[in-house]
């Protein structure tokens, strides 16, 4: 287990009772390095979204935490926020909540001449995606061939 996976999963543990007592859901938590400045992010959610209040909530409980157990050496910024519109879809009650959603993928390597598409999620498992257009057709992904897959959302 990397360093990065490894800050991810110890947060993840210290979020679940704080979630768990507002009863908000856990998306994701992310370490990454951007532009020389790390960030742990953590995107949650509830039925009807996340408000900031919410996110101020979790994100003071979850620092006061963070600073007690100080197991990250490096200077980060912490942020607490919702996964917004464009949600990706990364664990198993993602894809089980989204079954009958419109989804957009983007694969690392061309398919049939191209690298992004949007159809209906129709079933998943771990090697596969099935997603199925307009005109009735279907199409199968293998998910280590997917980069993102997300929510689709239209304007």
């Amino acid at each position: 287990m990397s360093k990065r996976e490894d800050f991810e999963q110890r947060t993840e543990e210290l979020l679940i009772p704080i979630l768990e007592k507002y009863e908000f859901e856990l998306v994701d938590v992310e370490y990454v390095k951007e532009a020389g400045t790390w960030y742990l992010r953590a995107y949650i959610d509830k039925p009807g979204g996340i408000a900031i209040n919410d996110c101020e909530v979790v994100s003071r409980e979850l620092s006061d935490l963070l600073d007690q157990k100080d197991f990250i050496d490096d200077s980060y910024i912490l942020e607490v926020s919702s996964p917004g519109l464009g949600r990706p879809l990364k664990k198993e009650r993602d894809f089980a909540r989204s079954i009958g959603a419109e989804v957009e993928i983007r694969t690392y390597r061309m398919v049939e001449g191209r690298k992004e598409f949007t159809g209906v999620l129709e079933k998943y498992d771990s090697e596969s995606v099935t997603v199925s257009y307009e005109d009735g057709t279907k199409q199968n992904f293998d998910r280590k061939e997917i980069a993102l897959i997300r929510l689709a959302f239209d304007f």
